[in-house]
This record gives C-alpha cells, structure tokens and sequence, in this order.
C-alpha cells in the first residue's frame, strides 16, 4: 500500500524526456581526444615523437577495443600538469576553433535542438576528459552541469594528472549516468523516456540502457548489432 509520503513523494516528481548523445564520431565526425593530442603536437607543446608514437597507440587500442582507459587518461593528463589553468584555457579555445567547430556535423546540432525545443533534457556523455568535452558541450549548446566525461583531478586550480573518479568509458559510462540520475532524483526529476546516440561499439551498455537507441554512422560491429536488434541506424556522415 502507498503511504501518504510516498504519494506526496510522486506528486513532487517531474517526469521528463532524457537525451544522450556520445561525442566523438557522432556529435563530431572526428575524435577530439586524438586531436587535442595532435594538436598539441603540431603546436610544439610537447615532444613530438614519443607524444605521437604513444597516442597513436592509444588510439589504434581504442579501435579494437582493447583500450586501458584510466592509463589512456593519466597519459593525457601529464600534459595539463605543465601549464596554468588560465593558459590551458586559452589552447583549448584555440583548439576548438581550429580543430572541432569545422567538424560539428550539422544534423547533430539539428538533433540537439529538436530535443531541446522538445523540453527534453540533452546530455553529452563522452569517454573524453572532461578539460575538453566541456568546452566542446559549450558550442553544442549543452551547459556543464549536463556533460559526463572522464573527470580529471584538479587540485589547488591545477591538474595532477590522475584521475578523480572512474573513466567514462564503456560501462564506466552507465556508472557516472546512474550518479548523475541519483542526482536529479535528489531534485525531483525522473526519466520516463531515454534515448542515445552513438556510432560505436564500445557504447553498446548505454545504447541497452536507453529506451531508443540510435546508432549513428555506426562502427561494423555496432552496426551489426544494431541490425539484429531493430535499432535506428543514422548515417549523419553525409
């Protein structure tokens, strides 16, 4: 039998339309991790030999799947070690406008937008780290409270170059969302409809957490999956 509490409990719930879009290779048709990493090559800020050799490494690891998110992570973060905040800032915005505003596929703003004027709740949920998602979210229209990306530790307004929680990466992904959803029950929201957006393999327990999921411009073995489950496959490559 529902108590008088727990019926007040509901009538002060609001029930809403959540929306997750993974980053790299759906909202973007290139990975920003990759070329934050190339990038901060080209520009001299880092040794270019061994930091290439190494992110290439992780990268071709993260294509087959066999990828040490936490040691991927830690190797990026060395270089935030190096420099003030307010100087990382100023490469990153840089790095943006150079790098990943040429690439925002035009049907993902469109995707956004539609879910936004929906009232829908739009997160983006990456495996990227958090210094450049959130930026990134930024021109997507997308606030930092709504973006879940692998959390670096700062301290003292400076990276450590370690990690402060899990990577947002595979089912480290449904981890931070389920912390992120303990968040908003807190607040008295709760989804009665989930979508998800992904091209890739690796996203294959938040596309089975979602409602609807959506493969976009999907990977073989994504796409695969997709088939086989009736799922919505997207080609936003176009």
């Amino acid at each position: 039998m529902q108590t008088q509490q727990d019926s007040q409990s509901n009538q002060n719930t609001t029930q809403k339309t959540l929306a997750l879009f993974d980053l790299d290779h759906t909202l973007l048709d290139v990975d920003s991790d990759y070329l934050w990493g190339e990038y901060i090559v080209n520009n001299g800020l880092v040794d270019e030999a061994q930091y290439r050799t190494a992110n290439q490494k992780f990268y071709q690891d993260y294509i087959e799947g066999t990828l040490d998110a936490t040691e991927y992570n830690e190797f990026v973060a060395q270089f935030l070690t190096s420099l003030p905040m307010d100087e990382l800032c100023q490469i990153r915005d840089d790095y943006i406008k150079q790098e990943i505003v040429p690439h925002m596929r035009p049907q993902a703003i469109d995707t956004i937008r539609q879910h936004l004027d929906a009232g829908h709740d739009v997160v983006i949920i990456s495996a990227t780290n958090d210094f450049v998602v959130c930026a990134i979210a930024e021109r997507f229209g997308i606030e930092q409270a709504n973006v879940l990306a692998t959390p670096l530790e700062v301290k003292d307004n400076r990276y450590t170059g370690k990690l402060s929680d899990k990577p947002n990466f595979k089912e480290g992904k449904i981890y931070h969302l389920n912390k992120w959803l303990d968040a908003k029950r807190q607040q008295g929201i709760e989804y009665d409809k989930t979508y998800a957006y992904s091209d890739s393999k690796n996203d294959l327990p938040l596309l089975q957490w979602a409602d609807v999921a959506i493969a976009v411009t999907p990977d073989d073995t994504l796409h695969a999956h997709a088939l086989s489950h009736r799922w919505a496959v997207e080609d936003w490559g176009l």
